[in-house]
């Protein structure tokens, strides 16, 4: 198995085209493809903040759903995206406001499109992937050892929050515990959600969301390779959002 698993893209759209083809993706078809055969990962949260949230969903619709070429898993701003399409209360806020700007600013077809192939996608995936005969696994927040192939109540808020302890930082951001650092399973989990500056690795874990919505960069993962590459972001920089673990 070759994928290359790419980080939060948060709808920044031409850091993921730039990343594919660093990546030796050709566009010649409308979506990524890899001339050997390599398939992309998405670690989820490909929506919200970034300014073209709506053509980073339907490009992922199309390779993952439409084509069977690539793999999702959803993130904590895609379950949110999902439960305001299907019509649900949510607070249009932390950055799904910019997605909904959008998704108000095109007509009724188009909304139409939108939203069902959204749900589509999210109706369709797994909360976290269990890869290359239980070697690699893909979960948007990262999961504990013993949680891996599991479903639940307890294994979908890992995925989608990390673990959290129900406290709040003084930004209203949840307090996580550092899972990762007591990580000792034999699978390689890779994951985002927390905004790094760099790439961290630790215990067989790689936190690849370096925050390309933040300023920071876009990051891939390349397995079984285990080759990291990035492209710098073109939004400002914020260094507050980045958090750092020690």
């Amino acid at each position: 198995m070759k994928i290359d698993i790419i980080g939060d893209i948060h709808g920044c759209y031409q850091e993921f085209v730039e990343l594919t083809e660093k990546l030796g993706y050709k566009w010649d078809e409308g979506v990524p493809v890899h001339p050997d055969g390599r398939r992309l990962g998405f670690v989820g949260d490909l929506t919200d903040r970034g300014p073209e949230s709506l053509k980073t969903a339907d490009l992922v619709w199309r390779l993952v759903v439409e084509r069977n070429e690539a793999y999702y898993v959803p993130g904590n701003h895609c379950n949110k995206l999902y439960r305001y399409y299907l019509g649900n209360k949510v607070q249009v806020s932390h950055g799904l406001e910019t997605t909904v700007a959008e998704f108000e600013a095109i007509d009724k077809a188009a909304q139409d499109q939108a939203r069902n192939r959204f749900v589509e996608l999210y109706d369709r995936s797994q909360l976290h992937l269990v890869l290359d005969g239980g070697k690699l696994v893909i979960a948007h927040a990262g999961i504990r050892a013993d949680y891996i192939g599991k479903t639940g109540s307890k294994v979908k808020t890992f995925v989608l929050y990390g673990d959290i302890t129900g406290e709040k930082h003084q930004d209203g951001s949840p307090v996580r515990r550092d899972w990762a650092a007591k990580y000792n399973g034999k699978a390689i989990i890779v994951y985002g959600h927390t905004p790094v500056s760099e790439p961290r690795i630790l215990n067989n874990t790689y936190n690849i969301d370096t925050g390309a919505v933040f300023g920071g960069k876009l990051t891939a993962l390349r397995y079984p390779e285990m080759e990291l590459v990035s492209v710098p972001s073109s939004m400002p920089y914020l260094a507050e959002k980045f958090r750092k673990i020690e």
